[in-house]
Parts: structure tokens; sequence; C-alpha cells
């Protein structure tokens, strides 16, 4: 945990020291407000951390303002951050240049690298300001986007063997709400009214429904209890169901929702002439928590009908490789969401081997939704929230 903290602490102090830096050296404010921008630079800094832990004793419109503010900010500076670094390489690259140009004879890039410190002020300032407009109108389409933003995304998946009794069936998956600290009961309402009005089948929710102790969180997760399939309505745990308190009795709230929690186990859902099976597996995550507690697909799919089409919910889409190998015909994953915003966009590329949307893996098809919610920033960037209305179809019709 001290590794964690320090990591993370490390990173923020990168991340706002270098935006700061690059922002407040060209004003040239003098000690007295260079000193103000360090304060005001080092709460906007430590405003995340304190409202994360949830331990600050403030009236409930004031937490809730300054989570908003913190959180907001935060993805304001990652954005702006990041803008300033793709312009100072840039700039940086375009000086090395003009200095080759200069050792080899050839004319030099006007205005590249300018000696004169008033007009390299004049520049960095305008670069600035440019910056910042970029950025502020980038968090406002961002904001837009992952509160207001949420698509139905129609999805068909041809299914080889499918029975002709699951043709056509319809399952909404729903994933990464992250209920919490800017996600409360407006927002999920929104959410079931969608997927209750696409009348699924069959209800697939793949992990991280809530941030924060269930028991607090309540209210805000009761809409999910008008989640209505005449198949059932399951949900596999993510990363986030195990960072947050007692997983179990977390869990235990989640089966109070009206979901079917599956640990590497199944059901079979039939109908005259043929099955489907819908199976889960827990999160990588789990593992830590002890032998047999990890993800094991074969051991979800034991003793299923052999054939019977097998449907399996798995948080991480790099769980692929296994439940391929287990036998399944679709995986259905969330945990991306879809990038979110860059530069975590670019970033999660490295962890996963599918971002978004419909692949395939051998035999196996995988769904990977962008999720519904967001975590940390309320920012969304070219990766819109959405629920997924998957169709099964015959592959061979």
């Amino acid at each position: 945990m001290v590794a964690f903290v320090t990591v993370a602490l490390t990173l923020f102090g990168l991340l706002y020291g270098y935006t700061g830096w690059r922002l407040l050296a060209p004003l040239r404010l003098g000690p007295f407000w260079n000193g103000v921008a360090a304060v005001g630079v080092l709460v906007l800094m430590f405003l995340p951390w304190m409202v994360h832990s949830r331990n600050l004793s403030l009236p409930v419109w004031l937490s809730t303002r300054l989570t908003w503010t913190a959180y907001t900010t935060l993805g304001f500076v990652l954005l702006t951050w990041f803008i300033l670094l793709v312009r100072d390489v840039g700039w940086l690259l375009l000086a090395a240049a003009q200095r080759l140009a200069g050792a080899v004879g050839w004319r030099a890039v006007p205005g590249v690298g300018a000696t004169d410190p008033a007009r390299r002020t004049f520049l960095l300032n305008v670069l600035n300001l440019g910056t910042l407009a970029l950025s502020t109108s980038m968090t406002g389409y961002g904001l837009h986007s992952a509160r207001r933003g949420l698509r139905t995304t129609p999805v068909t998946v041809p299914i080889a063997h499918l029975p002709p009794a699951f043709a056509g069936l319809r399952i909404v998956h729903l994933s990464d709400l992250h209920v919490g600290l800017t996600i409360g009961r407006d927002f999920v309402e929104r959410v079931v009214d969608q997927c209750s009005a696409l009348t699924p089948d069959i209800v697939a929710c793949t992990g991280d429904l809530a941030d924060g102790d269930a028991t607090d969180l309540e209210r805000d997760l009761e809409p999910l209890t008008r989640l209505q399939a005449p198949l059932g309505c399951f949900f596999v745990p993510g990363n986030h169901e195990y960072y947050h308190g007692n997983v179990w009795v977390r869990l235990e709230r989640i089966r109070g929702l009206g979901f079917t929690v599956l640990l590497n186990e199944h059901r079979v859902i039939a109908r005259p002439g043929g099955q489907v099976v819908i199976a889960g597996i827990p999160d990588q995550t789990a593992g830590g928590m002890g032998p047999g507690f990890g993800p094991d697909p074969f051991k979800a799919l034991a003793g299923a009908p052999p054939e019977a089409r097998r449907i399996v919910l798995a948080h991480q889409p790099r769980s692929i490789e296994m439940v391929a190998r287990a036998g399944a015909d679709l995986q259905l994953s969330g945990h991306t969401h879809g990038g979110q915003f860059v530069p975590w966009s670019f970033v999660v590329r490295l962890q996963q081997p599918y971002v978004d949307g419909l692949h395939r893996y051998g035999r196996t098809w995988i769904y990977v939704n962008r999720g519904a919610g967001y975590w940390g920033p309320p920012l969304r960037l070219g990766a819109p929230p959405e629920v997924a209305l998957i169709t099964l179809v015959a592959a061979d019709a």
C-alpha cells in the first residue's frame, strides 16, 4: 500500500508540476503570485485524494461540489498536460531539425527556437492560451459525452449451430457503471430506462458496478431492481468489486438487486429444441484472494450440455485466450471503457488485446463494451458510453 501511494503521489506531482510550470513560468508573475499559484496547484493536486478518502466531515452539498471540482479539474489537467507534452516534444524536434539544418548549411526553419527572450516568452504565452482553450473545449465536450452521451449499440453475432429456438435472442450487455463519487441515482435511472426499453431476453452485467461501500450506495443502486429479463439477469465481478470493503457482502447486495452472480459457474437456459449456457468467471483480481478464487472458464463450463452454445461473461478482455480454449462461442467483457479519453486510450491498448467492439479470436467471438459510466474524471472523448444490444443469429443461416 505504501508503494502504491508513493508511486501515485509521484505521478500526480509530475502531472500537476509539469503542467503548472509550463503554464505559469512564461507569465513572470513574481515571487508572491508564483507562491499563490503554487499553493493553488497543490490544492488541486491533493483535492482528488481528499474526496476519494471520504473522510471529510462536510455537508453533503459541499462534499458533492468539492468532488465534482476535484475530478473535473483532474481531467482538465490531464488533457492540458498531454497537449503540452505533445507540443513541447514537437517543439524540441523542430528545434533539433533547425540545428541540424544549420550544421549542414541548409536554410533554418523560420521562427523555431527563437533566441530573442521577449519573442520566445510572447510565443509561449500565445501557445499556452491556445492550449488552455483547446483543453477547456475538450473538457466540456468530454463532460457532456460522459453524462449525456449514452448510446445503444446494436450488435449481431453469428453463432455456429445456434438452435433455431434461440435465433434472435436479445442480450442487453451492461458494464462499468461505476456508481459512486460522481455517478448517482439519477444517472442509474437513465441507464435502467434505456436498458428496459430494449426488451431484452437476458441482461448481462460484466462488472465494476460501483465504487465505494455497497451499503452507502444502496439508494443509488436501487433502480437496478427494475431491470427485468424473462431468461434472467446475470452478473460477474470486475476488479473494482474487490477494491472496496468485503467482496462477499458486496456480491450479496448485488444479488439483492435481482442479479444471478456467476463465479466460475454456469446456468443452462432451455427452450424446446435447444439450450444455451450462460457462464461467468471472476476478475483476475480475485486470484489474489487465494487458490481457487481466480477465473477458471473450464470450471465454469464443467458439466454444461455438450451440444449447448456457450456464452461466457468475463470482465477483462484479456481472459479471451483461456475462455476460447474452454470452448466458448462468445465472450462478453468490459473494463477498458473504450479508452475513455486521452492519454489513457493509448495506455489501455498496452494491457488489453481488444479495447471495444466485436472481434474474433479463433472460433470464439468477443464483444468489449465501452461501459455506461466512467472512472475518475467525468470525461469521455472518442469513446462514448454505451449499452450494447447483442442479437444472436445462426452463422449458417
